[in-house]
């Protein structure tokens, strides 16, 4: 699928708020129920005090659904195990500025082997970490909560952050996406899409809700 414009709303259920005992049937659950993308959050335990899965659940994922794959690496020195995440079907790949790397060469990389490039900053990081390389970048994520663990709370703080890349953006005529991650669900999406974000990361929210469908189409429209 090719990626929409930033103009347009995207809702990416995150797998990590998935059964993982049942995983082919759930990411067809997401698809069926309105999801545009799939949202992968990759820990390793050193970047993020926490670790949830690698490569082979990408590739699993890739093998037998067809939905757009946002892999979000947060791993240190993700341009060392950028490849493996390219051979395993990763349609986005989305680095953080502050995991150890020379950030414009990782980009380049995801960008030269066919894929999209994301870059990610925590909620401490000031945006101006980010701004020197979104020149050679697909999208933004704002993370809206310390990245790690899923199911935290929203933090409204994040949300002049993205007000302040859009302006970025419009003024450097850039065109990439603005995501957010962390507490997203129809409340908070509109608050980010009334800051400028238009990809929303929601794991809790749509995975564990009593009517997925209902829930993708409350963010959608929020």
């Amino acid at each position: 699928m090719i990626p929409p414009t930033y103009r347009d709303r995207v809702i990416a259920p995150s797998l990590l708020a998935a059964d993982f005992s049942r995983v082919r049937e759930e990411v067809t659950r997401a698809i069926n129920a309105g999801a545009d993308w799939l949202h992968l959050d990759v820990m390793d335990g050193h970047f993020v005090d926490n670790i949830s899965f690698g490569p082979a659940m990408v590739q699993a994922v890739h093998e037998t659904n067809d939905i757009y794959l946002d892999v979000h690496l947060m791993v240190s020195r993700p341009d060392h195990y950028l490849p493996r995440f390219v051979a395993a079907g990763a349609d986005l790949i989305t680095v953080h500025v502050e995991a150890g790397h020379d950030v414009d060469s990782t980009l380049r990389k995801i960008r030269d082997a066919g894929c999209k490039a994301g870059l990610a900053i925590n909620p401490a990081t000031p945006l101006e970490a980010a701004l020197p390389h979104l020149a050679h970048a697909d999208l933004l994520l704002c993370m809206t909560v310390v990245p790690g663990f899923g199911g935290q709370a929203f933090m409204p703080e994040v949300l002049p952050k993205i007000e302040a890349a859009v302006k970025w953006r419009e003024e450097q005529g850039l065109a990439f996406h603005i995501e957010v991650d962390g507490g997203i669900d129809a409340l908070t999406a509109a608050r980010c899409a009334k800051a400028g974000a238009n990809v929303m990361v929601a794991g809790s929210s749509t995975f564990k809700a009593p009517d997925m469908a209902a829930a993708i189409r409350q963010i959608r429209e929020a």
